[in-house]
């Protein structure tokens, strides 16, 4: 199963979360939460990002950009 365009997905190779941004020959194309370099995962390597996840990838972001980490 290929997750659509604009969900969030686990790579469990890496164990990043990030956002799937498009599907490009046999790979996933995931951009990390918040932005920043896309990466290509094995679409047997990646699945859905549950609620906790997801929630932790936001949370994270928000403190990283509270300490000004992020742009």
């Amino acid at each position: 199963m290929r997750p659509p365009v604009g969900s969030h997905a686990v790579d469990t190779r890496s164990g990043r979360l990030g956002i799937v941004m498009g599907h490009e020959g046999p790979y996933v194309q995931l951009r990390p939460y918040g932005g920043g370099q896309e990466w290509d995962a094995v679409p047997g390597a990646v699945r859905c990002a549950t609620p906790a996840e997801r929630l932790s990838a936001a949370t994270a972001y928000a403190n990283a950009r509270s300490r000004g980490e992020v742009l």
